[in-house]
């Protein structure tokens, strides 16, 4: 009989948490492996603590000096949502609540039933049925909300695509372990997409 060691048994209860995390089980939660954390070479003059953003290759490069950085995977905005740009972190939130745009709320109108009316005004609370999943980055330009994020995701399977309305969405084991790492006044660079 074999002995499973401690480092498969939190791999496994990692992949069930994510499943759980996902709130859908009718859908597969299956991650193309590519899309997982890893590190990897990465040349740049950019500065250790760097986040840059390659929206066309499905990548979010956490730089780490020395021509390394940690590699996740990210589902992005899909065709006409996407932005690019210099940013920086202006503030984080763990199980952030969600304040869907004008424009969301425009194309979506059935989302409005599961809101409620919140300190920050009518929006869905923080938890694991929350579209931006267990953590959040705002990302600024000097004084101006860009309105897009850097976060989790309920919808793990949409990892590796191009579906979301512009913001940066990871699997939520993986954006709380770059939240861990990522101080407020973070820059962040978003690559211009091939597509746009």
């Amino acid at each position: 009989m074999s002995v499973l060691s401690r480092r498969t048994l939190i791999s496994g209860l990692s992949v069930t948490g994510m499943t759980c995390l996902a709130g859908c089980a009718n859908r597969s939660t299956a991650i193309d492996p590519i899309y997982l954390r890893q590190a990897v070479q990465y040349e740049t003059t950019e500065r250790p603590g760097t986040i840059i953003v390659d929206p066309s290759n499905h990548f979010l490069y956490h730089l780490q000096g020395g021509g390394r950085a940690v590699r996740y995977g990210v589902g992005v905005g899909g065709e006409g949502f996407g932005w690019s740009g210099i940013a920086t972190v202006h503030d984080k939130h763990e199980w952030p609540d969600w304040y869907p745009t004008n424009e969301i709320l425009l194309r979506k109108p059935e989302i409005r039933s599961a809101h409620d009316q919140l300190p920050g005004g009518v929006g869905m609370p923080g938890g694991p049925e929350n579209p931006l999943g267990a953590r959040a980055m705002y990302l600024w330009q000097g004084n101006k909300d860009t309105l897009y994020r850097i976060h989790g995701t309920n919808e793990p399977w949409t990892i590796g695509q191009s579906v979301s309305s512009g913001c940066i969405r990871m699997v939520n084991e993986e954006v709380i372990d770059l939240y861990e790492s990522t101080p407020v006044r973070t820059k962040v660079i978003v690559l211009a997409s091939r597509s746009a």
